[in-house]
């Protein structure tokens, strides 16, 4: 959540919600790309050419496939392949939830498709009891994300 796709936004929202410093979730940071790893995974991406790309999350065996009016071509067509080879919901993205991300900053640079799989159902971390049934969920989805 510290990608330049309307980061502001984000930060409203996160910080109304009374997450304005480093936790284990929902804190975008100060600014966009201020954290190594966020711009170690920005940098990445832009020396690749991607043909879409995958964000893995964990809570709500769920797709989101949009971000914004951006409809990059085949985006919900590959979603279904998704939602169907691992028996998660392809869902729209909640508006809480909509800003800064990895797949939405790639999908509004690129209009190319980006998934964020929140893969596992429970409270976070998720045991690693759920390990194999979420590689089992989600291995059809890396083999389609390779091919397609």
């Amino acid at each position: 959540m510290q990608f330049p796709a309307e980061w502001e936004k984000a930060k409203s929202i996160k910080y109304s919600q009374g997450f304005t410093r480093p936790s284990p979730r929902d804190f975008v940071g100060y600014g966009p790309l201020t954290e190594p790893e966020a711009l170690a995974i920005y940098n990445f991406t832009l020396s690749h050419d991607f043909r879409l790309v995958i964000a893995y999350h964990t809570q709500g065996k769920e797709i989101y496939w949009q971000f914004q009016n951006y409809n990059p071509p085949n985006s919900q067509a590959i979603g279904e392949q998704f939602a169907e080879s691992s028996g998660y919901t392809l869902s729209r993205t909640p508006y809480n939830s909509s800003f800064a991300g990895f797949k939405d900053w790639f999908i509004q640079k690129y209009n190319k498709p980006g998934y964020t799989i929140e893969a596992g159902i429970g409270q976070n971390p998720l045991p690693i009891s759920q390990f194999d049934e979420i590689y089992q969920d989600n291995l059809g989805i890396l083999l389609l994300g390779a091919v397609l």
